[in-house]
């Protein structure tokens, strides 16, 4: 493994398992209001463009990072759509 390997391979296991506190945090507390719709459809399209790229390129640690985060922020989305769905909870 050659030293941009690494270097890739540290910076997406960092990006990614910063993710998942906040997953975590979104599945005990079913909590979503502080959280932009706009902001994590974006970036959910963009995290399957950047897995697709990784796929296409054969870059396994831009795929396997991609794929996770993928898993993590539609997971989020997901459960930001079911909390609007529902409207307000009082």
């Amino acid at each position: 493994m050659n030293l941009a390997e690494i270097i890739g391979a540290v910076a997406a296991l960092l990006t990614t398992a910063a993710f998942v506190p906040q997953a975590f945090k979104v599945l005990r507390t079913r909590e979503t209001a502080a959280i932009s719709l706009t902001m994590y459809a974006l970036f959910t399209a963009g995290v399957a463009l950047w897995l697709a790229y990784g796929i296409i390129t054969v870059q396994w640690s831009i795929t396997i990072a991609n794929a996770i985060t993928l898993a993590l922020a539609a997971l989020i989305l997901g459960v930001k759509l079911r909390s609007l769905k529902r409207g307000p909870q009082t």
